[in-house]
């Protein structure tokens, strides 16, 4: 499976450092990510920005990708945080 995530900032202050946290509730893992660093621990996956795209301005957007496998379910997330906080998904 290829999944690309988009984060949106809809705030009126720039965020310079951004983290998004979300569990798979299936058994997907991520084996290789573009555009960002990943970790993962069981189904909780921790996706922090690269170098180059640390600042996302307002209205502004950073998008990065990631390959997985599974093999029982590959069931999509249904909660994410971004730097800490639960964000809206859409």
């Amino acid at each position: 499976m290829i999944g690309t995530v988009t984060v949106v900032n809809n705030n009126l202050g720039q965020v310079i450092g951004w983290d998004l946290g979300f569990d798979f509730p299936g058994d997907t893992t991520i084996t290789n990510s573009w555009n960002t660093s990943v970790s993962q621990s069981g189904p909780s996956i921790n996706a922090g920005n690269a170098s180059f795209n640390a600042a996302v301005p307002p209205g502004g957007s950073v998008q990065w990708g990631f390959k997985a496998t599974w093999s029982r379910s590959d069931a999509n997330p249904s909660a994410f945080w971004f730097n800490g906080a639960s964000c809206a998904i859409g």
